[in-house]
C-alpha cells in the first residue's frame, strides 16, 4: 500500500514545489524583471530599484523599460517595472486605478516613478506611502509633480495626497519632490527646451558627461522650489522643435525655469528622529526625450547620488548606453501602443 501511494505523494509535492517557485513575487507576468549583469558600473550590485510607469501622455510605458535595461544590464540593478493595465495584465494607461506589484516597493533599493492623476486603491497607495515614509531614496519623472488625483468626495486617507489638495498644499508633488503641476512654461507642441547647467552646483560628480541635453517637451512652470533643494539643470524655452532651434530671446527665459533639481528633503522618521532623504526630480521625461544620451546619464548619474554612490561616477559620467531596440513615440493623449503587456517590452 506505502508503495503505490509513494508517487501520488511525490506528485503532490512536485505540484506545491511547483507553484510555489511560479509563486514567486517578481515572477509575476504582471511585470517586467530584468536581472542585473554582473558586469558593469557595479552601482547596482545587490539592489532592487522599482519603475512605476502610469501617464497617459508621455509614454512611460515605452521609456521607463527602456531605463531599466540600462541600469541592469550595464550597472547590475534588479530592475522590476510596474504598469498602469487592465484586469488582463494589458498595459493600459488611461487606467489610473490599476498599479499590480506595488507589494515590490517592501524591499526596492530606489522608486523611480513616473505618474499622472492616478487614483489608486488605498492598499496600493499605502505601500507608495510607507516607501516614502521609510526614508529611502527617490525619482520622480515629468509628470509625477502631479501623480495623484482623488475625486473631491473621495473619503480615502490618502486624498490628501490629490495634486490640488490644501494639506498638504500641493499634495505629493509639492511635499515629495518640491513642485506641484502649474502650467506649460514653453508652448506645448511647439517650444522645445535645451538645458542649462548649473554651474555652480554642489554635487559637481552628477553633471559628469552631461553636455548636451535636449528634448521636444516644453518647459513646466515652477513657481518656487523648497529650500532643501537644488537646482541642477535650468530650462532654455527654444523657438522650434529641433535641437538646433534658437533659444527664445523673450521673457520666457528671464529667468529660466529649473528643470531638474536635487533634495535632500527633511522629515521627521517613525521613530522621532530627523532625518533627511534624497530625492531627484526632472520635469523633462517623455518617451522622445529619452533620445538624449546625456539626459540619460543624468539620469544614471542622479541613482548613483541617490544611493549614495557619487564617488562611483567616472569623470566621463555613468554609462548610459541604449541596450536593445528604442524607437519611442510620440506624445499625445490616446496615442498609446494598444495590446502590449509587460514581457512586450523585455526585448
Amino acid at each position: 500500500m506505502k508503495v503505490q501511494l509513494l508517487p501520488f505523494f511525490s506528485v503532490i509535492l512536485f505540484t506545491l514545489t511547483s507553484f510555489a517557485c511560479a509563486s514567486t513575487p517578481w515572477q509575476d507576468p504582471r511585470w517586467l524583471v530584468i536581472e542585473g549583469a554582473t558586469s558593469g558600473s557595479g552601482i547596482g550590485e545587490n539592489k532592487r530599484v522599482v519603475f512605476l510607469a502610469g501617464d497617459e501622455e508621455y509614454r512611460s510605458e515605452e521609456c521607463l523599460p527602456m531605463l531599466a535595461k540600462i541600469l541592469s544590464k550595464q550597472h547590475g540593478f534588479q530592475s522590476i517595472v510596474l504598469f498602469s493595465q487592465n484586469d488582463n495584465g494589458e498595459i493600459n494607461p488611461d487606467n489610473s486605478h490599476n498599479i499590480p506589484g506595488l507589494e515590490l516597493l517592501d524591499d526596492a533599493d530606489l522608486l523611480v516613478m513616473q505618474l499622472r492623476f492616478r487614483e489608486l486603491p488605498d492598499e496600493h497607495m499605502a505601500k507608495i506611502i510607507d516607501y516614502v515614509n521609510s526614508g529611502r531614496p527617490l525619482i520622480g519623472i515629468r509628470t509625477s509633480t502631479h501623480p495623484f488625483n482623488y475625486k473631491a468626495s473621495s473619503e480615502s486617507p490618502y486624498a490628501k495626497w490629490s495634486w490640488r489638495s490644501k494639506n498638504p498644499a500641493g499634495g505629493f508633488g509639492k511635499e515629495i519632490f518640491g513642485e506641484t503641476w502649474v502650467a506649460h512654461h514653453g508652448q506645448h507642441g511647439k517650444q522645445a527646451t535645451r538645458g542649462i547647467a548649473n554651474e555652480n552646483v554642489s554635487v559637481p560628480s552628477l553633471m559628469n558627461g552631461v553636455r548636451d541635453v535636449f528634448g521636444p517637451t516644453d518647459v513646466y512652470a515652477i513657481n518656487k522650489l523648497p529650500k532643501d533643494s537644488e537646482i541642477v539643470l535650468r530650462g532654455a524655452v527654444l523657438d522650434g522643435m529641433s535641437h538646433d532651434s534658437e533659444i527664445n530671446a523673450g521673457v520666457k527665459n528671464d529667468p529660466m525655469h529649473p528643470i531638474a533639481w536635487i533634495r535632500n528633503r527633511q522629515f521627521i522618521s517613525k521613530d522621532g528622529n530627523k532625518s533627511e532623504q534624497r530625492i531627484f526630480m526632472t520635469t523633462m521625461g517623455a518617451a522622445q526625450d529619452w533620445l538624449c544620451e546625456d539626459l540619460r546619464r543624468l539620469f544614471v548619474n542622479a541613482v548613483a547620488w541617490s544611493l549614495g554612490c557619487i564617488e562611483m561616477i567616472p569623470e566621463k559620467g555613468l554609462s548610459a548606453d541604449l541596450v536593445g531596440d528604442y524607437q519611442p513615440s510620440p506624445f499625445g493623449f490616446g496615442d498609446f501602443v494598444p495590446g502590449k503587456f509587460p514581457k512586450d517590452y523585455a526585448k
